[in-house]
Order: C-alpha cells, then structure tokens, then sequence
C-alpha cells in the first residue's frame, strides 16, 4: 500500500502541475482538480499503509520468566 500511495502522489503531482495556473478551459481545470484528489488520495493511502504495518508487525515474545540467574 505504501508503494501504491506512493504513486498516486506522483501521479496526482504531474496531473496539477502540468496544467498551467490560471486555465480556464473546463477540460484543463477538470485534470487539475483530479490531480488534486488523487495526490491526497495517495497522501491517505501511504498513512493507512504505514499505519498497518506498524499494527501488523510481530511482537516479540513476552517473557514471563523474571528469575535472576547467574
């Protein structure tokens, strides 16, 4: 998931700023407001993947033994 978070950021990156500022073509600004929402969408995608990883990760053993040995 984080890969794939990862390229939507990218992805939405290149769809807004290969727009120019100011367009006023619907068809341009309708790329550019896409860009928008698929670059946070990634943004939302990367944080719920970093976030399952940590939730998954495997714990270590709890130890139950507190003797001392030496």
């Amino acid at each position: 998931m984080i890969c794939i978070g990862g390229a939507m950021f990218l992805v939405g990156l290149v769809m807004f700023y290969s727009i120019e500022l100011g367009q006023t073509e619907p068809t341009l600004r309708l790329i550019k407001n896409t860009g928008t929402f698929v670059g946070l969408s990634g943004i939302g995608v990367t944080v719920a993947g970093v976030l399952l990883y940590l939730i998954n990760r495997n714990q270590p053993p709890i130890q139950e033994n507190f003797e001392y040995k030496e």
